[in-house]
């Protein structure tokens, strides 16, 4: 008996999902196929902005994936709550909203990633996956017309080096790589980085990529 609940607890998914749409059959759609991988698990669905928070506070998921049409309130002033009551939930956005409006709004509220419902069959599992370990997944086409647009505004109070390291952070450079591209040295390149999370109010290097990815700083497919 030990033996046989060792091994079923060897096997429990490790990825706890919630769905949030306010379609039954869009639902259906999803939780097939997320539990069509071995290590995802859908703890709950919610069909308005009121239960996604319910089951999330409930749950405890790694991972929200959100519709931002919903009733009950707005998907994307709920995001910000949602993050701080449940901090290690990250929030996947599933959207038919192509605008990068909305894109720039929705990683800016505190979105891990943001997934095109015409492309969920192939993009949704890489974006949970990537959430679940704090990574940002941004639908490539809608990626490139951000970075086509011109950046919203002026970074914030960032010096030009500070930008040229954000960029270089961005697109997954180590301190090492970027100290040798900029003829820096490696102390210098972490006091500049050091600065540019205290001005941006960031902590993480998956903040640092919204923020440049929003701003228009970094190409998604440099």
């Amino acid at each position: 008996m030990t033996n046989t609940q060792g091994a079923a607890t060897a096997a429990e998914p490790s990825i706890r999902i919630v769905i949030a749409d306010d379609h039954a059959v869009v639902r259906s759609g999803l939780r097939l196929l997320l539990e069509a991988e071995p290590d995802f698990e859908v703890v709950a669905e919610g069909g308005d902005v009121e239960s996604a928070r319910r089951y999330v506070r409930g749950h405890h998921p790694a991972v929200l994936v959100l519709d931002l049409n919903m009733p009950g309130g707005s998907s994307l002033e709920a995001i910000p709550v949602i993050r701080e009551e449940c901090p290690d939930t990250q929030v996947v956005v599933l959207t038919m909203q192509e605008e990068p409006a909305f894109a720039r709004q929705a990683l800016s509220a505190g979105a891990t990633g943001y997934v095109l419902k015409e492309a969920a069959d192939s993009e949704l599992v890489e974006a949970v996956r990537r959430a679940a370990v704090g990574e940002t997944y941004l639908n490539p086409g809608l990626g490139a017309r951000i970075a086509r647009e011109p950046p919203p505004g002026p970074p914030d109070a960032l010096s030009e080096r500070e930008v040229e390291v954000l960029r270089l952070i961005a697109l997954g450079h180590t301190n090492s790589e970027i100290a040798a591209q900029l003829y820096l040295s490696v102390r210098t390149v972490e006091t500049h980085r050091s600065h540019i999370q205290q001005k941006l109010r960031v902590s993480t290097r998956a903040e640092l990529v919204r923020y440049a990815l929003q701003r228009g700083l970094v190409n998604i497919d440099e």
